[in-house]
């Protein structure tokens, strides 16, 4: 009976160091912490301290490393806000929302640092069915709106087979309803697919990083046209000088403006 208590006490002391030295019970998979999820951490840590500086460090380090995120974005942009860095501020926003286009968090925070920056941009309105199709499709991502657009052609092929081979007037019909649909709904998912994925890959369009910027009427051009300022969204037009872009402003101006005062989206 000794024995048997030596035993059983011999066999806990050993789960219990294996439990100390490693965290867990031999055997059970233990969770693994990647660089990449502490060092966000770190970053949050650093901007809820209100280490703004620190907390740029971080996430630029992370997106350096590991690739661009929305919410790493977004995390940026808020933090180069609170450093009163208004065009960084925005530029990433934008580029948080090029990445999740139906993060409400990151609309509203872009549209009220483009509230902060100097220049009154006059609101383009599209005509109300271009607006309506553009909030359907920044409803969902490319992905989605790929798979919808994959389900539906196949709703329509079901639909094509009831329709030739059954000869029930009510099958037939059904079939016939899902051919319309399923053909409808693929065309339109591929177009808002498309138009996603072109505006996710538009490469012209650019933030002023400047605090002021003079736009010139020719590259080197002593002709100044008007000044715009930090934060301003701005069309690449013409980018074959190395040191000068041509930008187009939302009301129609052309001008010139060195390559280092803009930065791409």
């Amino acid at each position: 009976m000794k024995r048997l208590s030596y035993i059983l006490l011999l066999i806990a002391l050993n789960i219990s160091v294996a439990y100390s030295e490693n965290g867990n019970i031999e055997g059970e998979p233990l969770p693994q912490a990647t660089s990449t999820s502490l060092t966000k951490i770190a970053g949050d840590e650093a901007y809820d301290r209100k280490q703004y500086g620190r907390a740029i460090e971080i996430y630029e380090a992370v997106i350096e490393e590991n690739g661009a995120t929305a919410p790493l974005r977004y995390n940026l942009g808020n933090a180069y806000f609170r450093s009163n860095e208004i065009g960084k501020a925005i530029l990433n926003y934008e580029r948080a929302l090029r990445l999740d286009p139906t993060d409400e968090d990151i609309k509203a925070n872009l549209e009220f640092a483009q509230s902060r920056t100097k220049d009154e941009v006059m609101e383009q309105h599209d005509l109300f069915f271009i607006a309506w199709f553009h909030a359907i499709v920044n409803l969902l991502s490319v992905d989605v709106w790929a798979t919808i657009a994959v389900v539906a052609f196949i709703a329509a092929l079901v639909g094509l087979l009831l329709f030739l081979l059954v000869q029930r007037n009510g099958v037939r019909r059904t079939g016939l309803i899902m051919i319309i649909a399923g053909v409808v709904i693929t065309l339109f998912a591929n177009i808002a697919a498309y138009n996603m994925n072109s505006m996710l890959n538009d490469n012209t369009q650019a933030v002023v990083m400047k605090e002021e910027v003079t736009m010139m009427s020719a590259p080197g051009s002593s002709t100044a046209l008007m000044k715009i300022h930090e934060g301003r969204k701005v069309t690449i037009t013409d980018d074959s000088i190395e040191d000068w872009k041509e930008i187009e402003l939302e009301d129609g101006t052309i001008g010139w403006v060195k390559k280092n005062d803009i930065e791409r989206i």
